[in-house]
């Protein structure tokens, strides 16, 4: 957040004035030498290949409303110069959108079985304005959907959050797309905020750290992440009382208050990076994609911590010589979860490339 967006992206296409630059505003980064979340930090990974082994494209306007329209135009687009597509990468805004109308959108085009990866960009945990950069261009309402079709590319994900209920529940009884506007029949943020026991003049910024959501799991899906929820943000408050959460929300949700269990987390670290492991066959990444809440950084984990649950990553799948790492301090994440692409936060998720053997 600490750069002009503009600037950088001139810098970058001087030095390779043949690539296309896509990107995003964050919260901070992760690379092979660990998470950095200085106001000026910035982390590049290149990615080359035939044209028709990556391919890119973006579209303008992209908020809750237009989740599943837009995204499945930028599948279309990306479906006719990348007919063989093995997985697909989206970056969209952090504050209004519905990614599960999204990742539905691009489903209708690509089938539900094609990996999605990815997720939405952060500002400094303000809520207030994200950003987006493609080639040229810097958006607010900006997405973009990277095409990987190597056919020898094998993909691998694992999600895990380690926070429980803190049996505080609350119902949505009035909600349009992903704007609530009444929980338990009350002014939305107001009910909210109370909950938290913080002033319903509190910002999107003050709730962000403590303020975690989540709808509960059925069995199989909360065994698999090994946590019973899947957990949501509240990234802005509406001036009429009601605000947005990343997805849409039917009436009749029941929201949860969860907080965070610090060993937790750890413990369900080390099992998913185990599992993970066993999936790759222990073979070292060709690369790794790493969407990280902006929450599970600085606001949650003392620095020593933050590195112990990098390290504990990268360790199992590198050794003690880190390859290609790309890692991103966000709002949202989108992992596969029982085999269905979905939508989470306050995650780490991790997406891992490796190459066919044979």
């Amino acid at each position: 957040m600490g750069h002009d967006p503009g600037s950088a992206l001139k810098a970058i296409r001087s030095e390779c004035p043949g690539a296309r630059v896509v990107g995003c505003s964050v919260a901070g980064v992760i690379g092979r030498d660990g998470a950095n979340e200085a106001l000026r930090a910035l982390a590049l990974m290149a990615v080359s290949g035939d044209a028709e082994e990556v391919s890119v494209t973006h579209t303008d306007g992209f908020t809750g409303a237009t989740s599943r329209t837009l995204a499945a135009s930028l599948a279309r687009t990306l479906q006719v110069g990348s007919p063989a597509l093995r997985s697909v990468m989206l970056i969209a805004p952090g504050i209004d959108v519905a990614m599960d109308d999204a990742i539905a959108g691009i489903e209708s085009v690509l089938g539900p079985d094609l990996p999605i990866f990815g997720g939405t960009a952060s500002d400094n945990m303000k809520g207030i304005a994200t950003y987006q950069c493609v080639d040229d261009a810097v958006y607010q309402q900006g997405a973009f959907l990277i095409g990987f079709s190597d056919p020898t590319l094998e993909f691998h994900s694992t999600v895990t959050h380690g926070f429980v209920a803190a049996g505080v529940e609350m119902e949505v009884t009035s909600a349009t797309g992903n704007r609530v506007h009444t929980l338990d029949g009350k002014p939305a943020w107001a009910a909210y905020t109370n909950a938290l026991g913080l002033p319903a003049t509190a910002t999107p910024g003050d709730t962000i750290p403590p303020g975690a959501v989540g709808v509960r799991l059925p069995d199989a899906l909360a065994a698999e992440c090994g946590d019973s929820h899947i957990l949501r943000v509240i990234t802005h408050r509406e001036p009429d009382g009601s605000f947005i959460l990343p997805v849409t929300c039917e009436v009749g949700t029941r929201l949860s208050l969860m907080r965070r269990d610090e060993e937790r987390i750890f413990a369900n670290l080390a099992t998913r990076m185990t599992e993970l492991v066993e999936r790759t066959g222990g073979q070292r990444p060709v690369a790794v994609f790493q969407t990280d809440c902006g929450a599970r950084g600085r606001l949650m984990l003392d620095r020593v911590s933050k590195e112990e649950i990098v390290a504990d990553m990268q360790r199992p799948l590198f050794g003690a010589e880190t390859g290609p790492w790309l890692g991103m301090y966000g709002f949202g994440e989108i992992t596969q979860l029982g085999g269905r692409n979905m939508f989470h936060n306050y995650t780490t998720s991790l997406y891992v490339f490796t190459r066919r053997q044979g």
